[in-house]
Order: C-alpha cells, then sequence, then structure tokens
C-alpha cells in the first residue's frame, strides 16, 4: 500500500469506510458526512508515509475522521444548532444494526441526550459507547490520554443517567 499500490488501499477504504461514516455522523458531521470522509480518506492516503504500521489502521483513520469532522463544522457549531440537530435522527442504515433491538423513540432520546453533553465528553461517549471503540483507540482517534477518557466517559455517563432517569420518571408520571 505505501509502494503506491491504489487496489490495497481500496480494500482498506471499503473495510473501515462505514465506521469512518457512522463516526463523522456521531461526532456532529451530519449532512456533511461523506464530505468529511471523502477527504479524511485523501488525507489519509497521502498521509500514509507517517502511518506507523506497528499500529492499527482503524484508530489512525478515524482520528482523522475526528478531526475532519472537527474542522467542518469549528467555528459554525453554536449551542442551538446542535440542540436543533438533537430533534432530527439519523438515518436507520447509520445506526449500528445492534441497536435496532431498542425501541426507536429511546434511541432518538439518547442520541438527542448525548448530543447535549457539552462536545468533548459527547465524542467520548460517542467513541465509546454508539461506535464500540475501545479506550485505546478512542484515545487515539480523540487524540486524548486514556485517563482523559475515562474520567470524560464517567462524567458523560452520569449525566446522561441522570437526565434520561429523570425523563423516564417524568414520562411514568404521566
Amino acid at each position: 500500500m505505501r509502494a503506491g499500490d491504489t487496489d490495497a488501499y481500496a480494500v482498506l477504504v471499503r473495510r473501515h469506510a462505514p465506521m469512518a461514516m457512522r463516526t463523522a455522523v456521531l461526532l456532529g458531521a451530519g449532512g456533511d458526512a461523506e464530505d468529511v470522509v471523502q477527504e479524511a480518506l485523501v488525507k489519509a492516503y497521502r498521509s500514509l508515509d507517517r502511518f506507523r504500521t506497528d499500529r492499527p489502521f482503524r484508530p489512525w483513520l478515524l482520528r482523522i475522521v475526528a478531526n475532519e469532522t472537527r474542522n467542518a463544522h469549528r467555528g459554525v457549531v453554536r449551542r442551538s444548532a446542535r440542540e436543533e440537530r438533537a430533534t432530527t435522527s439519523l438515518p436507520p442504515e447509520l445506526i449500528d444494526p445492534a441497536a435496532e433491538v431498542a425501541d426507536r423513540e429511546e434511541k432518538e432520546r439518547l442520541l438527542a441526550a448525548v448530543q447535549r453533553l457539552p462536545e468533548a465528553m459527547g465524542r467520548v461517549v460517542v467513541c465509546r459507547c454508539l461506535l464500540d471503540l475501545d479506550e485505546a483507540s478512542t484515545a487515539v482517534v480523540l487524540g486524548v490520554p486514556r485517563g482523559t477518557v475515562k474520567s470524560r466517559l464517567s462524567r458523560g455517563l452520569k449525566r446522561l443517567r441522570e437526565e434520561l432517569g429523570s425523563t423516564r420518571e417524568e414520562v411514568d408520571h404521566a
């Protein structure tokens, strides 16, 4: 692949593009997700000489996707825009198939709650819980230490439990 074999790179793209797309969408790229992933794949190809072959490819690629996602909406995303996106649901093909068992309303409420978290905390929750990345991969993708991943995940899950717990109680009393 490093020698310029585009067919070898195409195999990697086919293998990792669906996860890259989910990552871009869940990290906030919205309607720009395809463009973000395309740009990330091009940047990854151009940066292959910097890829360390002793490390896994997927976290390296997803970090590029995360950076491109952040670049795509840096300075544009405000709290009101995040709340507006929270009310829209993801297309079914971008939701993890294992999550289809859960009720659609519950998924939308969970996604909305995750999107209301502070951005740094929400990114960790997305990577660990929605993309099912391990701690080390999440640290690589987001470019933060593993300890930061642990603390942000803990605080994020606590906030989600509090928010969704109170919401459930309100629904039960209604």
